[in-house]
């Protein structure tokens, strides 16, 4: 009998976990608590802790309901992760690439220098290229370069 191993990267962002908890609270502390949709820095419909998807603005929703479609959403992000990222990642290399993806979307992680030097082989690289995701709508904002500096020492440890 031959054994087959699951060469798919392991979903680490299940509820009660302590990589679920550091998920949620680098993104929740990022990303703010927003109960009322607004619009974000590039107009864009956003409520709770930055979710866009479906989002109109007039939308309302309670923090329990934010804290649970914050890690529904992290979840679905961290899925679109795993499927274009061909290495297995460290748990919190993982989590800062998931916030990452998180705040720019799967698509643009995917297409990523980011993506593409984790692929390769060359994470301390890879990390370091998150550094250059500081900016929404062309200008650089303070906050973004924070995040991706925190996103970008969760990435390198242990490297």
């Amino acid at each position: 009998m031959s054994a087959v191993l699951s060469l798919r990267p392991r979903t680490r962002l299940q509820k009660g976990t302590a990589a679920a908890a550091v998920a949620v609270s680098l993104v929740g502390g990022f990303e703010g608590l927003r109960l009322n949709a607004y619009r974000d820095v590039v107009g864009v419909a956003t409520v709770c802790y930055g979710e866009t998807r479906g989002v109109k603005l007039g939308d309302r929703h309670s923090k329990a309901e934010c804290d649970a479609m914050l890690l529904k959403g992290l979840q679905e992000f961290e899925q679109g992760v795993l499927a274009c990222t061909s290495v297995p990642m460290p748990e919190k290399r993982q989590v800062a690439i998931v916030s990452f993806a998180y705040n720019v979307g799967t698509g643009a992680y995917c297409k990523s220098s980011v993506a593409r030097l984790l692929n390769a082989g060359q994470p301390a690289t890879a990390c370091d290229a998150l550094l250059k995701w500081n900016k929404a709508g062309g200008i650089v904002f303070p906050g973004l370069t924070r995040r991706r500096q925190a996103e970008r020492a969760l990435c390198r440890e242990g490297l």
